[in-house]
């Protein structure tokens, strides 16, 4: 179902609780609202009003994947970069890194199932975007 974007500040700077298989409703409004999204390349379930740690995105060739519970296990390659978001009117000022390990669970057969994977540039840059939205950092 498409949900309706979260605005207020005070919500999305609340830490996301750990997301369970049970939560699975939640991913599926995610990938509906990102894909009714001009222009939108990802998504914190925060984002929609719900405090969990889950994510979708958009990867390079426009197909989405959702990451349940996602944490920053390596990055390289710090470079400044300049970020919108679909919650804050103003772009902000962020440090990036160009090549991150994500530790991750994705739900498989009715249970999350750990993962891991290496993503670089624009889809890293994103990614990183939705680990903070989950920790509560507004960019």
């Amino acid at each position: 179902m498409i949900k309706e974007l979260v605005k207020d500040e005070a919500i999305l700077s609340q830490p996301c609780d750990a997301a369970t298989a049970k939560d699975a409703q939640v991913a599926q409004d995610l990938l509906d609202t990102l894909a009714s999204l001009d222009n939108a390349a990802c998504l914190a379930a925060n984002q929609i009003g719900v405090s969990k740690c889950i994510v979708a995105y958009l990867d390079e060739n426009d197909q989405p994947h959702v990451m349940y519970n996602p944490t920053l296990k390596l990055a390289l390659g710090a470079f400044k970069a300049e970020e919108g978001c679909l919650s804050l009117e103003a772009d902000s000022k962020v440090t990036r890194f160009a090549k991150i390990k994500v530790a991750y669970e994705e739900l498989a057969e009715g249970e999350l199932q750990p993962r891991k994977q290496d993503f670089t540039d624009w889809t890293a840059q994103i990614i990183q975007h939705m680990i903070d939205h989950c920790k509560g950092k507004l960019v």
